[in-house]
């Protein structure tokens, strides 16, 4: 049981810091252990100060990455609701936020629209696209807004001896706030820093959550998924997902993913498909298979060779990615089937329409795959854009490859400057078409087995 004179102590804190400093505060809450703990102190503390004083604003926000487990995303929606209810009916300037990726930026449209290869520990492309830039957007919004702002984030120095090294290092002396590692005009503020696990679970169960929830419930699903958690990330020195944490359940950072394994045998049987699914993106990143999948050029076009030898594969292959997507959807079918969410979302409609940009405009998909993928899989449509520009057709793809062939012309390449001169076509200034024209042509328009060979021989 945590003594009420430390508890005492902490809420004075937080009092006196809220009322020191006129930023206002951005709250980071993942639904977790720690964030809950964090903003739970602040709550309690700050609804015993006298309405008056309570001037400046009190931001929640939580990084939703769109891949999130479904159990995770249901129970911190709720708490959201819930938090936004009750703030308003105690007269508190706490305003609940989910923040997402720019369409550009989600996982899906990256994966299968531009055909990065799932995350690795070498090549982690996703932490910065779908947790750090949605929470530093708002942020420096907020800072736009007001000036400057603090963060305040429900981290430990006891997660790890790099934890508290680099908090300990920006601190500002004398203060109980620190510099952000990123942001400008953002300082951080964290309440929880010297509590240890214990201390989090001994209050999360002697304290009932003053939004409504039932920290009992948290507690079950750390139970049922033996997980860490995920913390809001704000910057590179915050630990993202992987090992055994809630988060992305297509993670693939990490050899297993051990939380939702848990899930599964505990009752959440309806979740083996996701499981499936991401075991599959995991093994094209075996060393086996990177030249079955993945094309030989980068996405620039330009083949890069190792240092050591060999080459350094770019995106997936079209037809790869092509896969990837219907195996997707069809997972998406199964879990509306036999999970509690007969709307389950995996993949938004906006996704599927920028990946069909992206496949028509950058992979030269003439077939124009991806409605008839949703279609074959789904047996629906989508409210499809229309395309005001005349298109090229499936048939008058292969007609293409083929007469390209006989002359021993990269159809693909053919297929580049032809999509040009379509975009551009009837447009009255046209001094691009060069630019576009000559990189398409300096792209390295090599056969496999002549890049191949060409990297054995060097």
């Amino acid at each position: 049981m945590l003594e009420k004179e430390r508890l005492d102590a902490r809420y004075d804190e937080i009092r006196s810091v809220y009322l020191e400093h006129p930023q206002p505060w951005v709250i980071g809450y993942s639904g977790g252990k720690d964030s809950t703990t964090a903003l739970q102190l602040i709550w309690s503390a700050l609804s015993k100060l006298p309405k008056e004083k309570l001037s400046k604003p009190l931001y929640i926000i939580s990084s939703d990455t769109l891949v999130e487990t479904p159990k995770i995303v249901d129970y911190i929606d709720s708490s959201l609701e819930k938090m936004n209810v009750a703030a308003r009916e105690q007269g508190l300037p706490f305003t609940a936020h989910k923040v997402k990726p720019l369409l550009k930026d989600t996982f899906w449209v990256n994966l299968i629209g531009r055909g990065y290869p799932a995350p690795s520990k070498r090549f982690r492309w996703c932490t910065e696209r779908l947790k750090i830039d949605p929470a530093n957007h708002f942020i420096l919004d907020k800072v736009a807004e007001h000036g400057e702002v603090i963060v305040v984030l429900g981290v430990r120095k006891s997660e790890s001896a790099t934890r508290a090294q680099v908090m300990s290092l920006h601190r500002v002396k004398g203060s109980l706030l620190s510099r952000h590692t990123t942001l400008p005009n953002a300082s951080v503020y964290t309440p929880i820093e010297d509590f240890t696990v214990e201390d989090v679970w001994t209050y999360l169960l002697q304290v009932p959550s003053p939004w409504g929830s039932n920290n009992r419930d948290l507690v079950t699903l750390y139970r049922n998924a033996q997980a860490g958690e995920c913390p809001l990330v704000v910057d590179k020195t915050t630990p993202s997902c992987g090992n055994s944490r809630f988060g992305c359940w297509v993670c693939t950072v990490v050899t297993r993913d051990k939380s939702m394994e848990a899930m599964i045998e505990n009752g959440e049987e309806w979740l083996e498909p996701m499981l499936e699914y991401r075991d599959l993106l995991a093994s094209t990143q075996d060393p086996a298979v990177k030249a079955q999948v993945r094309e030989l050029k980068r996405r620039n076009g330009r083949v890069m060779a190792k240092a050591g030898g060999g080459i350094i594969f770019g995106p997936y292959k079209l037809e790869v990615r092509k896969d990837l997507l219907r195996r997707l959807l069809q997972v998406q079918k199964q879990v509306r089937t036999t999970g509690p969410n007969p709307n389950e979302g995996l993949i938004g409609a906006e996704e599927l329409f920028e990946i069909r940009r992206l496949w028509r405009s950058e992979a030269q998909d003439w077939e124009d795959s991806v409605p008839k993928i949703y279609r074959e899989v789904m047996g629906e449509d989508l409210d499809w854009i229309a395309d005001d520009q005349p298109t090229f057709s499936s048939e008058e793809r292969r007609m293409l490859d083929s007469i390209c062939e006989r002359h021993d012309v990269p159809s693909t390449m053919v297929a580049k400057l032809l999509d040009i001169e379509r975009e551009l076509h009837g447009m009255s200034r046209r001094s691009s078409i060069h630019q576009k024209i000559a990189s398409v042509l300096e792209e390295d328009w090599r056969s496999e087995e002549e890049i191949i060979s060409g990297e054995s021989e060097s």
